[in-house]
């Protein structure tokens, strides 16, 4: 925990003191205080101040809003962060990266990311409660992993989560920022039905939650739901396009979907809206069911053997919470992707 360059600093059981200096006078506390303990998020700070682990000048103080004056002894208690409400349970993890600030998961198909109705265990965040341990230091006050971002249960690739507050609030603004000012990339490799009229486009359609179907989103009109914005590029068609003239229709193409919006389903969802959903989903894309009988028998197997939609987070890329370095991963399909397109180059 740093103070300013005029303060002095000092600590006896759990109790840190902090000195306002010119840079911070007239500030607001909760902000004065945000910049003295730079480690921990303003958020944070509000709910200690609330809770009475801030004083002012020997004087409790409840109110995040008082203005500090230079030479003000800010007192700081932080409690200790609370045991998580998920256990930790040894699930193994593919761990691509790993420091103090966060760890970048290759999640497997199969692995819901966050307890809820009907998971309230075996998840990607029990599995890190217990591979993470006491590097944790507290998300909101709980010992648990941060979440900024989520990959469906069916969907394998890679995920980033923040392992303290202050990575938490850093990369959730990252994400929330959609990439537009920093160097945030999400892509990912999707088998669709058909092909795509333009080898490269965007699919700029809102989405919100189905009114038929409380577990589907649906495209919208403008002006209602959540922006979502899908960039494709046509990396592969099945079978391929022979001596540059399209004598056989497709049956099947391997996409790169780049994330500008990261909405619920979204690549799901936009490819379903123009007429091409993902191979093997139930959910968007059960209409195209019956054109697996149209495949040969190798992909055939192979489609029944995804036993899902064939979707993988192949990119990911941000900066670094703490140091700012710009960071890009990237993840190869896992076996039962590679498989179906394998299968279907033969055609």
């Amino acid at each position: 925990m740093d103070c300013d360059q005029d303060g002095q600093s000092g600590q006896d059981n759990g109790m840190v003191t902090l000195q306002v200096g010119a840079e911070q006078a007239g500030l607001r506390l909760d902000k004065a205080l945000a910049m003295l303990a730079g480690e921990i998020s303003r958020a944070r700070l509000q709910q200690v101040i609330k809770e009475g682990g801030v004083g002012l000048n020997g004087t409790p103080v409840s109110d995040g809003s008082r203005k500090v004056a230079e030479g003000d002894a800010i007192t700081l208690v932080m409690p200790e962060a609370k045991p998580p409400d998920p256990v930790g349970q040894d699930i193994p993890l593919d761990v691509v990266y790993e420091d103090e600030h966060l760890i970048v998961i290759d999640k497997p198909a199969g692995l819901v990311v966050h307890p809820a109705g009907g998971h309230e265990d075996g998840t990607l965040v029990n599995a890190l409660i217990a591979h993470c341990g006491e590097s944790l230091s507290g998300i909101g006050g709980v010992r648990r992993p941060g979440i900024v971002h989520r990959l469906d249960k069916d969907t394998s690739g890679l995920l980033v989560v923040a392992k303290n507050d202050r990575a938490h609030q850093k990369l959730a603004k990252q994400f929330a920022d959609h990439g537009r000012t920093g160097p945030l990339q999400r892509a990912y490799l999707a088998m669709v039905w058909g092909t795509p009229r333009l080898r490269e486009g965007t699919i700029d359609a809102p989405l919100e939650r189905s009114n038929r179907n409380r577990e589907k989103m649906a495209v919208v009109k403008e002006g209602r739901g959540r922006e979502a914005i899908t960039h494709i590029r046509l990396i592969e068609r099945y079978p391929p396009l022979l001596k540059g003239l399209d004598e056989t229709e497709p049956l099947a193409s391997l996409i790169e979907c780049r994330l500008e919006t990261g909405r619920t389903h979204q690549i799901r969802v936009h490819m379903s809206h123009i007429g091409h959903p993902l191979l093997g989903d139930q959910l968007y894309g059960s209409g195209f069911a019956t054109k697996a009988v149209r495949l040969p028998e190798e992909a055939r197997e192979a489609l029944a053997a995804l036993g899902r939609q064939a979707l993988h987070a192949a990119v990911l890329g941000f900066a670094h919470p703490a140091t700012g370095e710009e960071m890009l991963f990237e993840s190869d399909p896992p076996e039962d992707f590679a498989k179906l397109q394998t299968a279907l180059a033969r055609l």
